[in-house]
Parts: C-alpha cells; structure tokens; sequence
C-alpha cells in the first residue's frame, strides 16, 4: 500500500497506469484475532501454528462451501448445465442458517465477494512457497470414469485423479505470471519446506494434486463468482522475524505488480439492449471453456484469457442471444468485445405454452375437421 501511494505520488508510470485502471482492493489481514495471538507469542518458526485458526478455532481457509462436489454430483446425474449452473452456483441454504458451522470472517468474505465484481484475486500464505491454484477439491472416484494404468512420472495433466478447472490453462498462467517474477520461488533445486518439490520444478502447481481440501476460497471463489483466486505462499516461515520482511517485500515486489497487471488480459465490454440500456446479469460464454461468467449491475464484464481467437456469445432473459469472434492478443490490455441484444417474443411463448399445460401446441392441418377437443383448446387459447 506505501508503495503503490508513493509511487503514483512520484510519477512512476507502471503503478499510475495500474492505480488508474485497476479497482484495487487489499486485505491487511484476513485473521486477525489469529494474527494477535502468533504475535503474542513471537516470530520463531515453531509458533506460526497459534495464528491458523480464528478465535472461535476455524480454519478460514477451508470454511466455504463445497461447491464443486456440489457440481461434480450434478455433472453425473446429467443436470449441467441445463439443470444446474456451470458457474455461480448459489451457497446452500444450510450454510447461510445462523446456526450453521461458519467463521464470521467468512461470512464476511462472502459477502464481499458478492457485492464487488472481483476478476482476479489472490491469498498471502505461508509454511511453503509456492502457486497453488484450483481446483483445490480432489473429484472422489465414481463408477462412471474408470481410471487406466499409469506410472508415477505422468504428467498432472493426465492424472485421473485430478479435475481440472475449465480454465486450467488461464490458471496456469496466472500462477506463472507470479512464481516467475519471484526472485527465489523458482529456485527448486533446494526442494519443498517440507517434503520434496511438487511443482515440477516451475513453482507451482495444483491445489489437488498437493494438499487437497474440501471449501477452499479458491473454489468457492471461482463457482460462486466471476473470480479467478489463486493461493500464494511466501515462504517456509509463517511468521518471519521483522528484520527478514524487508527481504520478503524485495523477494515479492515485481511478482505483485506482474500479477495484478494480468487483469487486463483477455477481453472486456458491455452488453446493452437496443436503447443502449445496460443488461445485468447477462450471460457470458467463451467456446471451449465450459464457465459462464455474468455481467455486473452495469452490463459490464471481464473475462481473463490467453492469447487466441474466441467464439463469444452473450444471453439474456427475455433476449436474444448474440455471438461474435474475439481476439485475444499476448500485449496487456484486455480486448474490447461489446454485444447489443434485441428483444425477444421467448416470454409470449412461455406464456402460451403455459395455457396449454407445457405440452406441444398441435398444429391443424388445413382440411381436416377438427375433433371437439381440438375445438375446445383453440377457443380456449383464444
């Protein structure tokens, strides 16, 4: 934060392009009460464990709901997406009751995630240092996939035991936009804090394949949202001693603003009606990439992704749906993709088909007398 206020107030042109064109918003510290009592303690390696959980003995990290399991249940039962939503599925009810299991910083969370159009997030963590995207969830086994023969050396890639994000490759990215900049997250010849190196020797890697868990903030952030989160972890230490942070930000700066710069990659517009009014909630659907992401409040959108060539379509109630081709190049700087939509009669429809019970409206066939029943449904529809 001194930084980036500095820095605009100095002229630096990087962090006024940023700060200029980039809603940024910052969170000090997601545990407080947890961060108090590991600095009670002080900052030797072995007392970073008091600050892991709230006061209430939560576990904020792995506090949110579960989405995925929810859509990977409704994926086998054949509901997606007709049925059930490929993205921005909606919290459980259960969850939201009062007397439910939930930390009140997440509640907290949740409900600013809802009430701001985030498109890129991440978390500060510590105990190793590495990228870690999702899903973090691990798909449970299921009778309909059957797992074929594989030697331990395989590539993530083709782990059954892992699901992919629909935007794995994005992901991927992101995740590299930071481990590369870092000065030292890379350096895994001197292996993991803990065990030996996951990443492949890339500093990163996915949150399944490493330490998989179940509500993560990554997941829920991805199914419930228009965000891409990713978990950042900084170092071996959880809680650094104050002379090392100078180090850390050093170590960290470059790989902070890299990624905050990746927001602007990909494509970005408004979806208005035939007047010019702005279409909330419309859907967004980019070919190949199986989740949606929605509008905000004023029929704007972000949609991160690598450089290529997309089939975009924007839908809307009451709409008709409209596609266009757009090209995502490798400079920053999202791609300006705008859709007008026109009315559509798909609500009179409904509505006729309503009167008649949801079933299909027979067509008369010129020349035939009509049967009573027939006679009787016409005068009714009229």
């Amino acid at each position: 934060m001194q930084f980036l206020c500095k820095e605009y107030q100095d002229g630096n042109p990087r962090v006024r392009s940023l700060v200029t064109e980039t809603r940024i918003h910052l969170v000090p510290s997601l545990n407080p009460d947890g961060y108090e009592l590991a600095r009670e303690a002080g900052s030797e390696l072995g007392n970073w464990a008091l600050g892991h959980w709230t006061e209430e003995g939560y576990d904020l990290f792995e506090n949110f709901p579960d989405l995925a399991s929810a859509l990977w249940a409704a994926e086998e039962r054949k509901l997606v997406p007709h049925k059930f939503p490929n993205h921005h599925i909606p919290i459980p009810e259960h969850y939201l009751a009062e007397e439910a299991t939930v930390a009140v910083e997440t509640r907290a969370i949740m409900a600013w995630m809802d009430k701001n159009p985030f498109v890129l997030g991440a978390n500060l963590q510590g105990g190793e240092k590495l990228v870690s995207y999702p899903f973090d969830t691990a798909r449970p086994a299921s009778e309909t996939l059957v797992a074929a023969p594989r030697s331990p050396d395989d590539y993530e890639d083709d782990n059954p035991e892992l699901q992919e994000t629909p935007d794995h490759a994005i992901f991927r990215w992101l995740a590299i936009s930071y481990a590369s900049a870092h000065l030292t997250m890379t350096e895994t010849f001197r292996g993991g804090c803990h065990t030996q190196d996951m990443t492949n020797a890339m500093g990163i890697v996915q949150g399944a394949k490493w330490h998989p868990r179940a509500g993560s903030m990554n997941d829920f952030s991805y199914l419930h949202t228009n965000c891409l989160e990713l978990s950042i972890y900084l170092g071996c230490d959880k809680f650094p001693h104050e002379s090392e942070l100078q180090q850390e930000w050093e170590n960290n700066k470059e790989s902070l603003l890299t990624f905050m710069e990746q927001v602007h990659r990909g494509i970005k517009g408004l979806v208005t009606d035939q007047q010019g009014e702005p279409i909330a909630n419309a859907t967004i659907v980019v070919g190949g990439i199986n989740h949606n992401i929605k509008t905000a409040s004023g029929g704007d959108y972000w949609r991160i992704l690598n450089p290529g060539e997309y089939r975009v379509s924007a839908r809307a109630e009451g709409y008709n749906p409209s596609v266009k081709t757009c090209s995502v190049f490798y400079d920053i700087g999202a791609t300006q993709c705008n859709f007008v939509l026109s009315r559509s009669n798909w609500k009179r429809i409904r509505e006729i088909m309503a009167m008649n019970g949801n079933r299909p409206i027979r067509r008369i066939v010129p020349g035939r007398p009509m049967t009573p029943r027939e006679r009787l449904r016409l005068q009714m529809r009229l």
